[in-house]
């Protein structure tokens, strides 16, 4: 198996306060994948990517990129990142080209304007090359952002909640950009509330809680593993209770009586659910309906660390 991109090895940092942002991380990073960073708000992962970035020190622990030690072999570590973060910080006065441009020249790049030229084509900013920053609506913003990120042409792009904020249309197209450098061969990894966002694009799923990483699984595995389906059946007669016997069991019945609810494990009790119907018709309780429902990422993301409440 080929080296990781990013390799982190018994990453902590303990702030001066005593705060523990982060506990003992441990976590290698493939070429070419696309992992998504979930959690809560101070669950710790923006101070991880800014570690990996080299903005903060940290108190114990190594992270290699590209086999570049990030604290002693700074410049040959970061020139391999892009970074973009979640605040909209850009000099409001310079035009696109020139911001773009000289964030290449930050990184000691020859200046190549075919390259710039191409960076901003695909993100729909060619038009805007000589709109000065300040002129530019949020998502336009954001869009340069990117461009910043990708001016020194990184093997590793990282997107610190990149859609927060962002309507719809946008934050759609902004996936597909994802995908397009995901198949050119950038390694992603992105930060997001948006749990949606790393159903849709992520391969794995990284989960950090309290400053630890508690679970990194394929995404489709973790699906796998942690899902459950219902089965949810329309009542043509209310009924006062679960029936007699199916106490304990995966059985729920709706406040007013009119619908029952059957949760299980997809993979190990398929053949559960052909008992449990004809039962039910055994004792004569009829249904007029069924639907099945998997779960979401979002059901297993909540199971995993609470609701945040």
């Amino acid at each position: 198996m080929q080296q990781p991109i990013i390799s982190i090895s018994g990453l902590s940092k303990t702030y001066d306060s005593g705060f523990s942002a982060l506990k003992t991380v441990d976590l290698d990073i493939q070429r070419g994948e696309i992992l998504a960073l979930l959690g809560p708000n101070g669950a710790g992962k923006t101070t991880l990517i800014s570690i990996i970035c080299g903005i903060v020190n940290p108190t114990e622990g190594t992270v290699k990129v590209g086999g570049h030690d990030i604290v002693h072999d700074y410049r040959a570590a970061r020139s391999l990142i892009g970074l973009v973060p979640q605040e909209l910080t850009t000099d409001a006065f310079e035009t696109v080209w020139a911001t773009v441009t000289h964030s290449r020249g930050l990184f000691g790049k020859k200046p190549d304007p075919a390259y710039i030229e191409k960076v901003l084509k695909d993100l729909t900013l060619w038009d805007k090359k000589d709109s000065k920053i300040i002129q530019l609506s949020g998502g336009m913003k954001r869009r340069v952002l990117i461009a910043k990120a990708l001016s020194h042409e990184p093997e590793v792009l990282f997107l610190d909640e990149p859609t927060a904020g962002v309507d719809v249309e946008l934050r759609k197209e902004m996936w597909e950009m994802v995908r397009q450098l995901r198949q050119a061969g950038t390694t992603i990894i992105l930060t997001t509330h948006y749990i949606a966002e790393a159903e849709e694009m992520a391969d794995r799923i990284g989960v950090i809680q309290k400053g630890e990483l508690i679970l990194v699984e394929e995404k489709h595995e973790l699906m796998r593993k942690l899902g459950s389906k219902q089965l949810t059946l329309a009542l043509q007669e209310k009924l006062d209770a679960v029936p007699d016997g199916f106490n304990g069991s995966k059985l729920e019945l709706s406040e007013d009586g009119t619908v029952l609810t059957y949760t299980y494990d997809s993979n190990k009790e398929r053949a559960g659910i052909s008992d449990l119907l004809s039962e039910l018709s055994n004792r004569g309780i009829r249904f007029k309906d069924l639907q099945t429902r998997e779960s979401s990422l979002e059901d297993i993301f909540v199971s995993l660390v609470g609701d945040g409440k």
